[in-house]
């Protein structure tokens, strides 16, 4: 019996169809059971799924090639994804204007503290050149975070790794923290999300309101723009200025 769905399982993971399918009953999955835990910030959905998909990768001893070569139109969508979080900024246009200066200051102290604080706490730590360089950008999106860890001699696979890790902290943890700290303004809040936790705090911020996500879908894109202008040339002044 067991031979026989093994014979079954290499059979369906030959087609393309099976991981897609599989990603997106796990995000379905991670969905009802965050619905029934109302929201939970812990039973964040896409944490709930990538534990699910990875747990299914190691347990099937399926690589990541292989993996991708199923899901990759996920990945495909990203992109139509992305540019239609215009279309609720462009609802928040006359909030926008009048929060453009306070969102100036708060884009470039936001994106110089992101980047120096985790590269501070990893030469604290006795990291590796490549290490530092590889978590000054953690907090963008993916695509170009691994790019800019590239240009600056950084590992782009581990900084995939630290964006994405970011990015759940963020959405677990940010909304209790504005809390805390008072927070109430869902523009705000959500543009402090975005700009920490790029893409997956921005699907947490949109849970809280659309003006909140739309706010946050600003801050990550302006924050990517402006790491990848930026690091490449603060990074080595940085470590020039810190060197023994």
């Amino acid at each position: 019996m067991t031979a026989r769905i093994g014979d079954i399982w290499v059979y369906l993971s030959a087609s393309p169809l099976l991981w897609l399918t599989l990603t997106l009953l796990s995000y379905q999955a991670a969905l009802w059971g965050a619905e029934r835990l109302r929201w939970h910030p812990l039973a964040n959905p896409v944490l709930i799924s990538v534990v699910l998909i990875a747990s299914l990768l190691l347990l099937t001893d399926t690589p990541y090639p292989a993996y991708f070569d199923g899901a990759q139109f996920v990945h495909f969508l990203l992109g139509p994804a992305t540019v239609a979080l215009a279309i609720p900024l462009y609802a928040q246009w006359r909030r926008l204007k009048s929060m453009a200066g306070a969102l100036l200051v708060a884009l470039v102290a936001g994106s110089l503290t992101a980047a120096l604080s985790a590269w501070a706490l990893g030469r604290l730590l006795g990291a590796s050149h490549s290490t530092l360089m590889s978590l000054a950008p953690k907090s963008v999106t993916t695509p170009i975070a691994m790019a800019v860890a590239e240009r600056l001699g950084g590992l782009p696979s581990l900084t995939a790794v630290l964006v994405i890790l970011t990015g759940m902290v963020v959405a677990v943890c940010a909304n209790a923290l504005l809390r805390v700290l008072r927070i109430e303004d869902d523009a705000v809040r959500g543009f402090a999300i975005g700009l920490a936790g790029h893409g997956i705090g921005t699907a947490r911020a949109f849970q809280i309101s659309e003006q909140a996500g739309a706010f946050s879908a600003l801050a990550m894109g302006l924050n990517g723009l402006l790491t990848a202008v930026m690091l490449p040339w603060l990074m080595p002044w940085v470590e020039r200025g810190f060197r023994p």
